[in-house]
């Protein structure tokens, strides 16, 4: 920036300095007829500003003169072995207020905040250094200057806001880059740092910190939308950077797979969404959005060791010879090389499980690179893909609720190793008029072998491609349009070899007809088989408004269809874990539903906090709902049922509602010298079974009625800490079978007085703690699960005891 010579600058005495100095020529003092030594403030083109000492001679005598050439030699060896001044003020980008308790990294390992003005003083030694601002809801801001003995060195630093801010970027609700105000939908964002600072082992753990967000055994829950489903099908969409990564046969999540080492953030849309996203987004979306590399490269390693600790009851690892053991190991790399913009990351990953025969051994490897010509402006291209290696058995029958809850059935037992490999090429084209064509593909290839079981082992081949136009018209009007086919291949000694395929056109429009008032349309119609057999199609939309009422008040409704077809695996599934059957059913058909809410966005700015509160009310229906029931499957052959005909099938058991209400805070702000973050939230449902025979059976099973989530934490200077806290209700309503013989056989042993004993909620807390050594690498600690608490998801899935891992964080 040109800084104008005509603009005067004052020294520390606030007397005129000759306007006639070159400010940019740093080597050279101004000259004057005062006597003695005096500061002078100067600006560089780097935009900070000097003070430094210059000297005037005096002329008067010789004698005065030789002593004072003699006092100036004396002084200049004094000052040079003077200690250095480095000070300035930290203040909001956008507002300019100032920032106070802002955390300052010093790459010598210290570390300071700044005062309650946002300023700061800091004595150094000659030398480089690089200083690094934090501050909780603000980006970091990295800077590196030298500075020599005597120099007083100043900065102001413009912090730019992040985290809890109305204006956070998302792209999921409409498929192009807008502010979380202004969608028309209720949507939750996951920062980075957040699943950095909580120590994510697998995704699913954070995700199930995300009010009215639940995972029940690997399988994603919005707002009640779904149960408990024996690892088959998913009424939530799960996304990597936009494209599906549900396997091709079974369309659940494998959790264990996603890139948390490369995470920019995850976002995640409670409501139908089937209109953009299709199938399996009958209840919602999460979308993982990978992290671009910036202008300069960045590594990360993050290594990670811990323990299960004993739990409350001593009959439960009473065969444990040590401490189960986990560690993780992650790193990243993003980097620009020219044209290209290059992405690498992996993970090695031990657990052995606080459970028999239940432990988890994965390596992945995953990378990307994205070229821009330089010729050609407009075109871009790449890929990205992901390997991952995995061994694990699953737990799924305990042997009895007592001595036996942490061993497994030796029948159900199935030790399983394979591996899951993705490859997503792309290209992007922006035309003349602006509009952005896209086309995407990914291939998912999914390989399960159980050694001891090998009438169990599957895989698929999952082949997806669409094509995409986007086109922003004015301000006013975006368009988005689409065609997207997938191919699957499920080869199974479980449920046999079948073929799926869908064809789908899909357009969505936002139009804002006012500065404050948005619109939404979404329309999709998609076609799907199994076998070459047309199975049907189903023509969705959805629909929304926002409205800004105030500065800092967003009103918003919505209404949205869904559906999902059923997975190869709940039509043709046929096997068997100890005492539990699964039958197939072939004649399985699609469910269907629809989702409408009003919700209230209110961003909140009290003195130095700020941040926002959400509230909605939420109604969803399904109609064909798709749930595993009990009963008696026996072939028309056969007049008179045994045990092998009792079991569990997919079936359509008719029509469900679920209303409520989700209400949640989020913000940030300081407490004296400490930095304060927090989000709390409160979901209740009312999950009704609308084929119920009963008032007992009115309740859908596995849903819980009321859930609360929280996360406060504090940072001061280096050191900061953090307590997250969830509450989930009693589930009222399971399968009868697992509570009750059949034929004198349980298939769960001691569940109903387990389940009797246990009739409450439980409230799980865990804490964290982290010590940043330095602007580069940072230890911490997490202890889950803090007070010890014993709790179940799903039947017989007790949940971890206390555990704690130990983390060390390394960004270069």
């Amino acid at each position: 920036m040109r800084i104008p010579q005509e603009i005067p600058v004052l020294n520390n005495l606030n007397r005129r300095v000759n306007p006639s100095v070159n400010c940019l020529e740093l080597g050279r003092a101004p000259t004057t007829k005062a006597v003695g030594s005096e500061y002078v403030t100067k600006v560089g083109t780097d935009g900070f500003s000097r003070r430094t000492t210059i000297k005037y001679p005096s002329v008067k005598a010789l004698w005065l003169f030789i002593q004072l050439i003699i006092l100036l030699l004396l002084l200049t060896g004094t000052i040079s072995a003077q200690d250095a001044i480095f000070r300035g003020k930290v203040s909001d980008a956008q507002n300019r207020e100032a920032l106070p308790g802002v955390n300052i990294l010093i790459s010598d390992g210290n570390g300071r905040a700044t005062d309650e003005n946002g300023q700061f003083e800091i004595v150094l030694k000659e030398g480089q250094y690089t200083f690094t601002y934090k501050f909780i809801g603000y980006s970091d801001e990295t800077i590196t200057f030298f500075i020599k003995s005597g120099e007083v060195l100043e900065k102001q630093v413009r912090m730019q806001p992040r985290a809890f801010e109305l204006n956070t970027a998302v792209v999921s609700a409409s498929l192009y880059e807008q502010r979380l105000s202004d969608v028309t939908v209720s949507m939750e964002v996951i920062p980075a740092g957040f699943i950095e600072n909580v120590i994510t082992r697998k995704l699913d753990e954070t995700i199930s910190l995300v009010p009215g967000v639940d995972v029940m055994d690997g399988q994603a829950n919005i707002r009640g939308g779904s149960g408990y489903s024996y690892g088959a099908g998913s009424r939530v969409m799960m996304l990597l950077d936009g494209l599906p990564l549900l396997t091709g046969d079974v369309n659940d999540i494998k959790w264990s797979t996603l890139p948390i080492e490369n995470i920019g953030q995850v976002e995640i849309i409670k409501g139908a969404s089937s209109a953009l996203y299709g199938s399996s987004a009958l209840n919602g979306v999460i979308n993982l959005r990978t992290m671009s590399p910036g202008l300069q490269p960045m590594t990360t390693v993050d290594i990670s060791a811990g323990m299960y600790l004993q739990p409350l009851r001593d009959e439960l690892s009473w065969w444990w010879d040590h401490y189960p053991l986990m560690g993780n190991m992650k790193f990243s790399h993003l980097r620009k090389t020219g044209s290209f913009d290059i992405s690498a990351g992996g993970s090695a990953y031990y657990d052995e499980g606080y459970r028999d025969k239940n432990q988890l051994y994965y390596g992945r490897l995953n990378a990307g690179i994205k070229f821009n010509p330089k010729k050609i402006k407009s075109l871009q291209t790449g890929f990205y893909t992901n390997f991952q290696f995995q061994d694990f058995s699953d737990f799924l029958i305990w042997q009895d609720a007592d001595s036996g809850a942490f061993l497994q059935n030796p029948e159900a037992v199935s030790p399983n190793t394979g591996y899951r490999f993705n490859i997503d090429p792309f290209v992007r084209y922006y035309d003349k008029r602006e509009g952005r064509h896209s086309l995407n593909t990914r291939y998912y290839k999914i390989e399960n072998h159980f050694k001891d079981n090998p009438d169990k082992e599957n895989g698929s081949d999952y082949f997806f491609g669409e094509y995409q136009y986007q086109r922003e018209f004015s301000d006013k009007l975006h368009l988005a349009a689409g065609l997207a086919s997938s191919y699957t291949i499920g080869t199974s000694e479980l449920y046999g070899n079948h073929r799926g395929s869908t064809l789908a056109l899909y357009s969505q429009a936002d139009y804002k007809p006012l500065n404050r008032l948005s619109f939404s349309l979404g329309l999709r119609w998609e076609w799907y088989s199994i076998d070459h057999t047309d199975n049907g199609s189903s023509p969705v939309m959805r629909t929304g408004l926002n409205w800004q009422a105030a500065r800092y008040t967003f009103l918003r409704a919505s209404f949205g269809q869904g559906y999902r077809y059923p997975s190869m695996a709940e039509k043709y599934t046929s096997t068997s874990l100890g005492a539990l059957r699964i039958f197939p059913n072939p004649d399985l058909e699609p469910e269907t539903g629809w989702s409408t809410e009003i919700g209230l966005k209110q961003g909140l700015r009290i003195r130095k906090w700020n941040g926002y509160l959400d509230i909605a009310g939420f109604w969803t229906e399904y109609q064909h709902m798709m749930e595993f029931t009990f009963g008696i499957y026996k072939p028309d052959s056969v007049q008179i049922p045994t045990l092998e005909h009792l079991g569990f099938m997919s079936i359509n058991t008719g029509d469900a509602r679920i209303r409520g209400i989700d209400f949640s805070i989020t913000g940030q702000g300081p407490a004296g010298k400490a930095n304060i973050r927090f989000f709390a939230g409160y979901t209740y449902m009312d999950p009704v079974d609308l084929s119920a025979d009963s008032t007992e059976q009115k309740i859908l099973k596995y849903r819980y009625r009321h859930s609360a989530k929280g996360d406060i934490s504090a940072s001061l200077q280096k050191f900061s800490t953090g307590l997250t806290v969830s509450y989930q209700s009693f589930i009222e309503r399971i399968d009868m079978a697992f509570e009750e013989k059949i034929l004198g056989q349980e298939i769960f042993p001691g569940l109903k007085e387990y389940r009797q004993e246990n009739d409450k909620g439980a409230v799980i807390i865990d804490w964290r703690f982290s010590w940043q050594v330095s602007s580069a690498s940072r230890i911490s600690i997490i202890i889950r699960n803090l007070t010890n608490k014993e709790h179940m998801g799903r039947p017989g899935d007790i949940q971890p005891p206390r555990n704690f891992t130990l983390q060390y964080l390394l960004n270069i």
